[in-house]
């Protein structure tokens, strides 16, 4: 399925260009290459911008919830705070799309409690040890990590509750096929909650082409009607898009700004069996 211009790149070529950029995260706490990346841990903004409290403030997360997470858990990596919108409740089963650290996977399991679960799926290794590091160091017997694409989730059908993520679908070429598969993996009723970024205007193939542009949450985001027609063509119902200020973005997405990029929360549920 077509989702827009990708120049001459291949699906397999963006996904190891993605994985690099992570992977440097993950074991610098910094980027070093891709030096026109624009995310909060662009080239240039060291440690003092990955995992900066007060940019996770301006996405939405509060002061008692980062205080209470592991550190290194908080890269600063996202746009929103998937875990505000989800209405989570104790005993329910979370899978969350490119766990990164674990900070959305940490505050889920807090919500669901010891009678629920969260699993993060994350395709960087580097990403993976240093989820499941900060895991055993803040003593999350509810949390599991496991490698995998978001295209092809390692979870079984219909077995989580509520799918979140946070800034990371738009990284993926097959967005189609990351919804089908969030489709696939929640329970009948069960919700998407996710975090991102879209463009509010169209992007150019030579911008998708970018590598630091795409692998730095650039020009990988859809416009929000192909958002809406990609959810209802796996299957979702009461698709909600709420597209936040573009003109007053937090910090850590100023430099998307000028591609027209902006942060999004976005809702959508699998119909109950009754409604089917």
């Amino acid at each position: 399925m077509r989702q827009g211009p990708k120049g001459d790149v291949s699906d397999d070529e963006r996904r190891a260009q993605v994985r690099g950029r992570y992977a440097s995260i993950a074991t610098t706490g910094q980027l070093s290459v891709l030096p026109r990346a624009s995310s909060c841990c662009a080239e240039g903004a060291g440690s003092s911008c990955c995992g900066d409290s007060t940019a996770s403030l301006e996405l939405g997360y509060s002061a008692e919830q980062l205080a209470g997470l592991p550190d290194g858990a908080n890269l600063g990596l996202g746009c929103g705070n998937p875990t505000a919108i989800a209405a989570l409740t104790p005993g329910q089963a979370v899978l969350d799309l490119g766990s990164g650290g674990g900070i959305d996977c940490f505050l889920a399991a807090k919500k669901v409690g010891p009678r629920g679960s969260v699993v993060g799926v994350d395709m960087t290794p580097e990403m993976l040890s240093k989820a499941r590091e900060n895991a055993r160091k803040g003593g999350y017997k509810n949390v599991e990590f496991r490698l995998g694409e978001i295209e092809h989730l390692p979870a079984g059908d219909g077995s989580v509750d509520v799918v979140i993520s946070n800034c990371v679908i738009n990284l993926a070429p097959e967005k189609g096929q990351v919804y089908r598969e969030a489709f696939r993996v929640l329970r009948p009723g069960g919700r998407l909650a996710v975090s991102d970024v879209v463009a509010t205007r169209p992007v150019t193939a030579e911008e998708r082409a970018d590598p630091s542009l795409w692998s730095s949450c650039s020009s990988g985001a859809l416009e929000v009607k192909e958002v809406k027609r990609l959810l209802k063509r796996a299957g979702f119902v009461e698709v909600r898009v709420a597209v936040k200020a573009p003109d007053t973005p937090p910090e850590s997405l100023k430099g998307q700004a000028p591609l027209g990029v902006a942060s999004a929360d976005i809702r959508a549920t699998k119909p109950s069996k009754r409604s089917e």
